[in-house]
């Protein structure tokens, strides 16, 4: 290892045989071990949660109260959740069988896929990296964790307490940047999860395709807000703001824009505007409840944005590179070719585009990428089911943003180019579980599998036909199992 922390390409295939031996040895695969690491995962964050938020805030200004929230709570929910339910999740599951088959056990076993990667992300540098690690050791697997190099203190306190507190047989950190990931992809590994951007992700799909690994893509996408009919403007402006603006809008599921029509535009504006001074302040940058852009190049990018941006600012536009902040910010007049409409922004900007109907509404997101996830407020539910049944997304929530990602109980996430895959709660030990088929036979009923073996006649065979199809009601000539 080297002087700052980074393995060299020998290091990381050591790191790696080092955890492929562990879990050839079998030692990941009692639920006694699963459970002790998963309440090892608890200490973790038991024995830490003040050093764990001062990295948070060096990393992204994040506050305490958002910290705590997206980061600890979160994990701590679904540790629980795992541990409550993880004896559950591991029985076998039993299917239905036929005349053939009337006597065999015939069943679904959740088996480990073995040494698995996972790659996390810089806006939830804790959070995104070990809500997929509690489903790799619910499931029995080995891993190594990538934390992303952009969030420094969390890299660093992560490398320093996972050894502490995991098995490090089958646990490992390896820190780097982008070279030191490639070099670390180019090793073969039973599944590959990881959660950043579009375009990092096709150089992880090209690496996986080498040694034919599985990958779970957690990405983002352009998360459409959709404001139509009947509803409570000033509910409507709390939920969206706080969606928005939570960790200065660097969410992968934060609203991107809004879609409404200007009527409702302009009834909103003001909501907005007294909620953003409510929640923060007549100055947003004195305010300790409000994060900061991650890196200058990432301040950088938003303010490019903006610049070539030709909607009209109504709400915020003041910046501070020293401090990388940027006030939350309302831009409207915003057309479909503007700038702000080509690529995530992942910021605290919310562009306004405006509509004439819900159908134009529809069209409008549907003719885009499918995003991570999509919003609709109104108080009507025929239109909540409209746009529900209408278009497609990762995840939907109506009335709210964000919160749906919080209930272990739901898969979460991408679809399309938002990504494939899911995870939470049973969802993530089953991405990292191996569904295996399984018949158990005896030696008895040999004189009935004859019917099977050569030579063949037809009269063998519509036996055979009838004991093995099955069977459902209004079938001419068939009779109900």
């Amino acid at each position: 290892m080297s002087n700052t922390g980074v393995l060299t390409m020998e290091s990381q295939k050591q790191v790696l045989e080092r955890l492929r031996g562990a879990f050839r040895s079998g030692v990941t695969l009692p639920v006694h071990f699963r459970l002790t690491q998963l309440e090892a995962m608890m200490s973790l964050f038991e024995d830490n949660e003040t050093q764990i938020i001062e990295a948070m805030h060096e990393d992204l200004a994040k506050p305490k109260f958002e910290a705590v929230l997206s980061e600890i709570e979160i994990v701590v929910n679904d540790i629980c959740y795992a541990i409550s339910n993880l004896q559950s999740w591991m029985q076998p599951t039993y299917v239905a069988t036929n005349l053939a088959t009337k006597l065999d056990d015939c069943f679904v076993r959740r088996e480990p896929l073995g040494v698995v990667l996972i790659i996390g992300a810089w806006n939830y540098p804790l959070h995104l990296i070990l809500l997929p690690l509690i489903g790799a050791i619910a499931a029995g697997n080995c891993a190594i964790l990538k934390p992303s190099e952009i969030s420094r203190a969390t890299e660093k306190l992560l490398a320093e307490l996972i050894p502490k507190y995991l098995s490090q047989e089958c646990y490992a950190v390896i820190r780097g940047g982008a070279e030191e990931t490639k070099t670390l992809l180019e090793n073969r590994f039973d599944h590959i999860f990881y959660t950043g951007s579009q375009s990092v992700a096709r150089c992880i799909l090209l690496a996986a395709a080498v040694h034919l690994t599985p990958v779970t893509l957690e990405l983002g996408g352009k998360c459409p807000c959709l404001i139509y009919g009947r509803l409570d403007m000033k509910a409507a402006a709390k939920r969206l703001v706080w969606a928005k603006f939570f960790n200065a809008g660097q969410s992968c599921v934060a609203p991107d824009y809004v879609l409404c029509t200007a009527e409702t535009r302009d009834a909103l504006l003001p909501f907005i505007k007294e909620t953003l001074e409510s929640f923060y302040g007549s100055d947003p940058q004195q305010s300790p409840d409000l994060g900061r852009i991650v890196t200058d190049r990432h301040w950088d990018r938003l303010l490019e944005l903006l610049k070539k941006s030709e909607g009209k600012i109504v709400i915020g536009g003041e910046s501070d590179k020293k401090t990388k902040y940027i006030a939350p910010t309302v831009v409207v007049d915003v057309m479909e070719s503007d700038a702000l409409m080509q690529e995530e922004i992942f910021g605290p900007i919310l562009p306004i585009l405006t509509i004439k109907s819900l159908d134009e509404a529809i069209y409008f997101v549907n003719e885009r990428e499918k995003p991570l996830a999509l919003y609709a407020f109104s108080d009507e539910s025929q239109v909540v089911n409209t746009v529900l049944e209408r278009t497609c997304s990762g995840g939907f929530c109506s009335n709210d943003g964000i919160v749906h990602m919080s209930l272990p109980g739901l898969p979460f996430g991408g679809v399309g180019a938002s990504g494939m895959g899911n995870y939470h709660g049973r969802w993530g030990f089953e991405t990292f579980s191996h569904k295996r088929g399984c018949m158990m036979r005896s030696w008895l009923l040999e004189r009935v599998n004859v019917l099977r073996y050569p030579p063949y006649n037809e009269s063998n065979l519509s036996w055979l036909r009838w004991a093995t199809t099955a069977k459902k009601k209004g079938w001419a000539g068939c009779s109900v199992m």
